[in-house]
């Protein structure tokens, strides 16, 4: 624990989608494990875990490591997942910190319910005085792709949002070269498509597949992204630095796979993050900070951005390997800094404002 940050242990509850299908080199796991050697106290919690009492109070059905002696973060997440891991009913306002590290999208199909659960409990648990992260009220905006709308639009792809087929049809048919066919809502590279000039016979099938899951997106192909994207982490607004390394790492799609996304078979090395994408993120700071986002991960390909992921951004393993550095440490840093300032000064800022301090 950093000594002039906060000499108390730090109450960290970490919200999930599902404990069982964390892994160990998730960011979330890298942030709890880093946490629990400073001594702070860690508690998970999947997205089912709230309960709303009759007298008003609003408790956690939370899980814990047993002891204290856990060699590695796999070790930890293994003893946190087992049988003899330590579970409690724990008051909302007795944690200190609330990280909201469930993603929406990934519960779209098969737990509706479950997808707002973060946004809605997050803003109560920040009602209660928890300091919760990302800000829920700014989460709010960004329950789908839209919230990208909301950059500006020098470092965004030309894009249509619709559900209207003719427009998407109309869209490409403008560009006469490469355009990519998603969900408005969605993650893992599920339901992407390149929409290329020769493949007019297919669009209506390509329209059909992503028009289930709701509003479409089009977006202009960047020709870079042949080369995969860049994933750069901003801790605060700013991006993230270390020994004068930046947490970044680029992310290539594998046998052509015009998907980079790691969980569709995309492979991460080493970026080289250009002064374009530096000034990329000068421009969405402002926005960040305004909506409280304190962890963020930006996805750019060359200075463009394709996304602003606000939603447990992960890949901080992949960061930390590719660049021989280590980040965590300077997450939980900032973490200790935010309690400890609220402690020193109860009431003197919002929960959107101490979250991007």
């Amino acid at each position: 624990m950093n000594s002039g940050a906060e000499e108390q242990p730090v109450k960290i509850g970490l919200l999930v989608n599902d404990l069982a299908t964390e892994d160990p080199r998730y960011t979330t796991n890298l942030l709890a494990n880093e946490a629990r050697k400073r001594g702070h106290e860690v508690y998970w919690v999947g997205v089912e875990g709230f309960c709303f009492r009759p007298d008003g109070g609003l408790v956690l059905h939370a899980r814990g490591a047993p002891g204290r002696n856990h060699r590695t973060f796999r070790d930890y997440l293994q003893a946190v997942q087992g049988s003899k891991a330590k579970q409690c009913e724990l008051p909302v306002e007795q944690l200190d910190v609330l990280m909201l590290r469930n993603d929406p999208a990934a519960d779209a199909a098969d737990r509706p319910w479950a997808q707002t659960v973060g946004v809605s409990f997050g803003k109560e648990a920040a009602r209660r005085g928890v300091l919760v992260l990302n800000d829920p009220d700014g989460l709010a905006q960004a329950l789908d792709k839209s919230y990208f709308q909301l950059f500006p639009e020098q470092v965004r792809p030309t894009t249509l949002i619709t559900r209207d087929p003719d427009e998407v049809r109309e869209f490409v048919a403008e560009r006469r070269h490469k355009v990519v066919l998603k969900p408005l809502q969605g993650s893992g590279g599920k339901s992407v498509f390149l929409v290329r000039e020769d493949e007019a016979a297919n669009l209506n099938q390509m329209i059909e597949a992503v028009a289930r899951h709701g509003y479409m997106v089009a977006q202009e192909y960047l020709p870079a992204a042949a080369e995969g994207d860049v994933r750069m982490f901003l801790l605060d607004g700013r991006p993230l630095r270390v020994r004068g390394k930046l947490a970044a790492f680029r992310r290539v799609g594998s046998n052509g796979d015009l998907r980079s996304n790691m969980h569709a078979g995309g492979e991460a090395v080493a970026a080289e993050v250009t002064d374009g994408q530096l000034a990329a993120a000068e421009l969405v700071r402002p926005r960040l900070i305004r909506d409280g986002m304190f962890l963020v991960g930006l996805d750019l390909v060359g200075d463009k951005l394709l996304e602003v992921n606000v939603f447990s951004p992960g890949g901080l393993y992949s960061a930390q390997k590719t660049t021989g550095t280590e980040f965590i440490g300077a997450i939980v840093d900032a973490i200790e800094a935010k309690v400890a300032a609220r402690r020193l000064h109860p009431g003197a800022f919002t929960n959107r404002e101490l979250a991007t301090l």
